[in-house]
């Protein structure tokens, strides 16, 4: 005899965690408005300040984060199929290729800083230096939450620390069109 398949209802993974997504994205979201609201009062200033910044750099960016999150999608799928060492090997994955996100974002602030670009050189840069160090944090952090995760491997916690994660990558692939971009 066959088990049935039961369709999952509700939002998946615990309420804490989706909570805490729905507050971080609404910190980031009136954050980003705030920015684009200012950017209507100098959209010259805005331009001529966006152009300094590493746009090339930026969507490699996104594209390592994008891929650490299809890593973290991996690894809950794993970890749901009771394959923890795959879990692992997915979660080291998306863990190494946020380094290197934190790497390349390394670069360009220390080049922005070299040249002298801070907090009050422009309302632009301040959003810039705020927002992107706030991402730059929460990408840490996530990296942090995947490793602990990564030491059992189970189900549940996987996939608290993979939404979590996704949450990383909708902020960044918010946040890259509106700095970099727009």
């Amino acid at each position: 005899m066959t088990e049935a398949v039961h369709p999952r209802t509700g939002l998946p993974g615990e309420l804490i965690m989706w909570v805490l997504i729905v507050s971080e994205l609404a910190v980031f979201g009136a954050a980003l408005l705030i920015f684009l609201v200012l950017r209507l009062g100098d959209p010259q200033g805005f331009a001529a300040a966006q152009d300094q910044l590493h746009r090339l750099s930026a969507g490699v960016n996104t594209m390592v984060l994008v891929t650490s999150g299809l890593a973290a999608a991996l690894a809950v799928r794993a970890a749901e199929a009771g394959q923890r060492a795959a879990a692992r090997r997915w979660l080291a994955a998306a863990i190494l290729l946020g380094g290197v996100f934190l790497a390349l974002k390394g670069v360009e602030y220390a080049d922005a800083a070299r040249r002298g670009i801070g907090l009050e050189t422009h309302v632009f840069f301040t959003f810039y230096w705020l927002l992107t160090l706030f991402h730059a944090a929460h990408v840490l952090a996530g990296m942090i939450l995947l490793g602990i995760v990564a030491i059992r491997a189970g189900a549940e916690a996987v996939e608290a620390a993979g939404q979590f994660w996704h949450m990383v990558d909708l902020v960044w692939v918010l946040l890259f069109p509106v700095i970099y971009l727009l």
